[in-house]
């Protein structure tokens, strides 16, 4: 289903009122949390999920940040780079474990495999394209 603007003079509606109208009307919208310490590839990830048809509830860049998120457990997934600022972010997964929200690791490259208990989790490699989220949020709400 697409909207148009309608064609009223003098009427101009944000772009937000129309997102807002099509995330309305997507039965497969998930709410996700982004956990990702360099801005401009959040803001790319954030991109490609609000395309897809999601909503993004936060983005953090730290390990605090991500874990006071987690406490309040309004989204459905989570989206976690494994390495931010060089903090590692497995309490945050082990706290989404925990609670058994599903998450998804993303990373650059360069690191250590994930620790044996995450093992399952469905990674992204960087840099991320729609390709890839889209495949691995399916399997991450699977789970």
């Amino acid at each position: 289903m697409t909207f148009s603007p309608p064609r009223q003079a003098n009427r101009v509606f944000p772009a937000s009122h129309w997102l807002r109208i099509r995330f309305s009307v997507n039965e497969n919208r998930s709410i996700i949390l982004i956990v990702e310490d360099e801005p401009l590839i959040a803001m790319m990830l954030e991109d490609f999920l609000l395309s897809l048809g999601h909503e993004v509830r936060a983005t953090c860049d730290t390990v605090g940040e991500a874990l006071k998120a987690v406490q309040n457990a309004d989204f459905d997934v989570a989206i976690l780079d494994v390495n931010l600022k060089g903090e590692s972010v497995w309490p945050v997964a082990a706290e989404l474990r925990d609670r058994e929200i599903p998450f998804i690791l993303a990373s650059g490259g360069h690191v250590d495999p994930p620790p044996a208990e995450f093992k399952n989790v469905p990674m992204i490699d960087k840099p991320y394209t729609i390709d890839r989220v889209t495949p691995a949020l399916e399997a991450a709400l699977a789970r």
